[in-house]
């Protein structure tokens, strides 16, 4: 077996234990129904504690690579070092004849490449949650009922990016203009969200792409049956709407892909690498949905910085040549990336703290004014 689908089967099995943790199978089973019978949803206290746990596991996986990310594709000698150095364009220059410090240096590359990749999928995640919490609120799915299809939709988000990101990887090794068309999507993309941030969004339940199709060409229930996504009616398999709701988020999750894996792609050209910061930013969502669902409206200034940082990628494919001349390192994209959201989300934080005293000054006015 090849070091590459080791360290896969191993990440795998890291991500399979998150989901184990994530679903309270670990903890003795009275307690996880006295739970769900008290609260079908999951409370802040468990999302914000399963949020903090993967975002240390992705973390420490961070700190894994600076030690042995040389032994993701085994290399075992300056000549084969420089091969996929230049095979995956990474700009690290190595010392000839020093192996043990060329490979620091790779190793420390790597990892920001990862870490960096981690953060914009991640904050391209919160913008999921928004559409996820429309589908919720438009089909009426029971709360009760989130877990379920997020653990599903999850599951299926995984399979689906590893299809995605490794023909990808491949169309770019052999059609590097391809870059130049990312560039221009995610540039356009950015600023077409800049220019509708503020256009109310809403999803017509009837007249969804997904639904015509599944009412074209299968069986379907149109009532939930409680948590089940198929049911039998006279002797017929029908999809309930609790499986059109999944489908829904697959092909969301589809159409996200196109904006969040390209983007990526523009910080490392390594499959693995873009792979492994995906899926560890895509299994928090689960837990990050339940955090933010109830105050993502409080972050009003997001949008413009999401729009920002689609720009700033899409530029940076655009110009990838110019910015490799110039010394452009993947520092210079993490700092630049971790400033964007970090101005957006205080500027929102600002606004709705100056927003609330507002209030609280013209409550104070009319009770003086009585």
């Amino acid at each position: 077996m090849t070091n590459e689908f080791l360290f896969l089967l191993g990440f795998l099995l890291i991500v399979g234990f998150i989901l184990v943790v994530d679903l309270g199978l670990i903890t003795p089973k009275k307690k996880v129904e006295t739970e769900v019978k008290d609260d079908p949803t999951l409370s802040l206290k468990h999302a914000g504690l399963m949020s903090f746990f993967v975002i240390c596991v992705a973390l420490g996986f961070y700190v894994f690579l600076m030690e042995f990310g040389h032994n993701l594709h085994n290399i075992h000698s300056i000549e084969h070092l420089q091969e996929i150095i230049t095979k995956r364009h990474h700009p690290v220059k190595i010392i000839p004849g020093d192996l043990e410090t060329s490979l620091e240096l790779y190793n420390h590359n790597l990892a920001l490449e990862y870490i960096t990749g981690y953060i914009v999928e991640y904050a391209l995640s919160v913008d999921n949650i928004f559409v996820i919490l429309m589908l919720f609120t438009s089909f009426k799915v029971d709360p009760k009922n989130y877990h379920k299809v997020l653990l599903w939709g999850i599951l299926g988000a995984i399979a689906l990016r590893f299809v995605f990101i490794f023909v990808g990887a491949s169309l770019i090794s052999k059609f590097g203009w391809i870059m130049y068309v990312f560039g221009a999507f995610l540039l356009f993309t950015g600023i077409k969200m800049f220019v509708t941030r503020n256009q109310e969004e809403h999803i017509d339940p009837e007249h969804h792409p997904v639904v015509k199709f599944a009412n074209k060409y299968f069986k379907v229930h149109n009532k939930f049956v409680d948590n089940k996504f198929f049911v039998v009616i006279d002797g017929v398999k029908k999809m309930t709407p609790l499986f059109l709701v999944l489908l829904i988020i697959e092909f969301t999750d589809l159409i996200f892909a196109v904006d969040s894996i390209p983007a990526i792609f523009s910080i490392t050209k390594d499959p693995y690498v873009v792979f492994f910061s995906n899926i560890f930013a895509i299994i928090g969502l689960r837990s990050m949905f339940f955090l933010l669902a109830g105050i993502v409206d409080k972050f009003k200034y997001l949008k413009v910085g999401l729009a920002a940082l689609l720009s700033f990628i899409g530029l940076k494919m655009l110009f990838h040549h110019q910015l490799d001349d110039w010394g452009f390192k993947t520092t210079d994209s993490l700092f630049i990336i971790l400033g964007i959201l970090t101005i957006s989300i205080v500027a929102s934080l600002l606004s709705t703290t100056m927003e609330k005293q507002k209030r609280i000054k013209k409550i104070k006015e009319y009770r003086k004014n009585r």
